[in-house]
């Protein structure tokens, strides 16, 4: 079952879902007026939603606007973005000279939430100076998590996956990582695609809650990237666990992947441009590839499953103030 979320009606939108192929939904309004107060709901939503859902499989629905989706929570109680990738983390470790992070568990900040930009909106940046850079990652979408559930138990939890667009400021983050005290200024809005999709939605795809799909990136119309989901040292499960070792999780925490990155990214390419910059570092010493400049394009987009685009694509512009 794939939802999303149409712009109007107030900040959160109107819930709607959507067609497997991605071009026609059905309002959910009679069901739920919203995704937050979907998930809040969840177990006495999800059969009257999936009827829908059989209804537009059957032939039914409107059209599809693309000029409407705002992301599929345009804003959250939680955003949560892991770094579960070890290659990524190896990876910048060698080419910046950086110590290892001594621990066995998984590594997660807590990031800005109260919104989420919708997959064509246009991404506005301070200044080119700060060094603007895409990356991509899947994310989880939960119902409410009790504190202390087990990585085993916290997969029932994991309600829908969604694919994201993390953007970062590469000039701040280390400064700020300095200071002990986390991200602020070099974390922006992230962006998400269209359609969040229940874990059945993905088949075999959505194995050891990971996604096992190639996570395939455009940059200004050439591809940059195509690393594999399934390469996360700790499963979405892990991660909602280690989220809610010591506090609930409301109804709509989103949980992120971080970015992308598989051993072979010489071939496959990566998710964002500090892992191509680290990459150069190692092998020229020095990086030769630039940060994103005002009027650049970043397109992302899973692999298709079953003929059609899971998540749908996030297609956007970097843009001045």
């Amino acid at each position: 079952m794939k939802l999303t979320t149409l712009r109007g009606g107030g900040p959160d939108g109107r819930l709607v879902v959507v067609s497997r192929d991605g071009l026609r939904y059905l309002p959910a309004n009679l069901v739920a007026p919203t995704l937050q107060s979907a998930l809040e709901d969840w177990d006495s939503v999800l059969e009257p939603l999936k009827h829908l859902s059989e209804a537009l499989e059957a032939g039914q629905g409107e059209a599809l606007d693309a000029s409407l989706l705002a992301a599929p929570l345009p804003r959250a109680w939680q955003w949560l973005d892991g770094s579960a990738f070890p290659t990524h983390g190896a990876l910048m470790q060698k080419a910046f000279n950086l110590p290892p992070i001594e621990t066995d568990a998984p590594l997660m900040y807590q990031g800005m939430s109260h919104r989420f930009l919708g997959p064509h909106d246009d991404v506005p940046a301070p200044s080119e100076a700060d060094g603007i850079d895409f990356e991509g990652e899947f994310g989880v979408i939960t119902d409410a998590v009790p504190m202390g559930v087990s990585a085993k138990t916290a997969a029932d939890h994991i309600k829908l996956i969604v694919l994201i667009n993390d953007w970062s400021l590469r000039v701040i983050a280390p400064v700020e990582m300095k200071t002990g005290f986390g991200w602020v200024r070099a974390k922006p809005a992230c962006s998400v695609a269209p359609f969040a999709v229940t874990p059945e939605e993905l088949g075999p795809a959505w194995r050891d809650s990971r996604v096992c799909l190639d996570l395939r990136i455009d940059w200004n119309g050439n591809r940059f990237g195509a690393a594999n989901g399934s390469a996360m040292e700790f499963g979405f499960n892990e991660l909602v666990a280690h989220a809610a070792y010591s506090r609930d999780l409301p109804a709509g925490t989103i949980i992120g992947s971080g970015t992308v990155s598989n051993e072979n990214c010489c071939e496959v390419g990566s998710s964002c441009i500090a892992e191509r910059r680290g990459i150069e570092t190692i092998d020229l010493g020095a990086p030769k590839t630039g940060f994103m400049r005002f009027g650049d394009q970043v397109r992302m987009e899973a692999e298709p499953v079953a003929g059609w685009s899971p998540f749908g694509a996030i297609e956007q512009r970097v843009v001045a103030p």
